[in-house]
């Protein structure tokens, strides 16, 4: 796909959880430096980065952080990590966001540090920088279709209109697109935010009662890698793919 460039240089990795569903393979570690397929999740995320050309990251650090600081030191590839330290408190999703938001610029990438996708016919960075608007976005979720999502045994997050917004499941229901953790946010998300630790969803909420929030659908295959018994399904599809 050609067109639009990046719509942005720099990801945040939320790396910051405390991988209770993991254990005990996070008893020792933190859940992002769990191998799958021979790497780290987190070295899975990093590379796909540097393979897009996005050239800087930000990694929120807790659990278990002088470990997963070492390694994104360490790294030889995709030099530029920045750490955002939340040794003392850790602050969710929409916390850990606002409180690196004075290293990121507007708009940013933002991606969980446990996911693991293949790509479809473009990467998903381009994926969703092709569909980004920021004059009708303040986020762009990259969401993926249940028969797309490896692992996966919930019922959906979210539905889209024929425009590309986002609204959430009803109670009860299944919906057709799953969150995959990787997104586009703008500043304006994060403006009158929470103090100290709440999820992004407060924010998310808000961005759909403005009609802000837009979802594009992932052309690629992504797992759901939660738990120790879900390594080894995700190495076979990867290996079959």
């Amino acid at each position: 796909m050609t067109g639009k460039p990046l719509a942005s240089d720099t990801a945040m990795i939320l790396a910051a959880g405390l991988g209770k569903r993991m254990r005990p393979l996070t008893a020792a570690q933190p859940k992002p430096l769990v191998r799958v397929a021979g790497k780290s999740m987190i070295d899975h995320a990093l590379d796909k980065l540097e393979s897009a050309g996005v050239a800087h990251a930000v990694v929120n650090v807790h659990y278990l952080a002088d470990a997963l600081e070492g390694h994104c030191t360490v790294r030889s590839r995709l030099p530029d990590i920045r750490i955002s330290d939340e040794r003392d408190q850790l602050l969710e999703t929409g916390g850990g966001m606002v409180k690196a938001a004075p290293m990121l610029p507007d708009p940013f990438f933002c991606l969980n540090s446990d996911n693991i996708w293949l790509d479809g016919p473009n990467d998903v960075f381009k994926e969703l920088s092709q569909a980004w608007d920021p004059e009708r976005m303040d986020a762009l979720l990259l969401l993926v279709p249940h028969p797309r999502a490896m692992n996966y045994r919930g019922e959906g997050d979210f539905h889209l209109d024929p425009q590309g917004r986002v609204a959430r499941r009803k109670r009860g229901y299944v919906a057709p697109f799953i969150f995959t953790g990787i997104q586009i946010v703008s500043h304006r998300l994060l403006r009158d935010a929470p103090e100290g630790p709440f999820s992004t969803n407060v924010l998310w909420n808000r961005a759909i009662e403005e009609g802000r929030l837009y979802g594009v659908s992932h052309m690629g295959l992504w797992f759901e890698v939660g738990t120790p018994g879900a390594i080894k399904p995700t190495e076979e599809w990867m290996t079959r793919a």
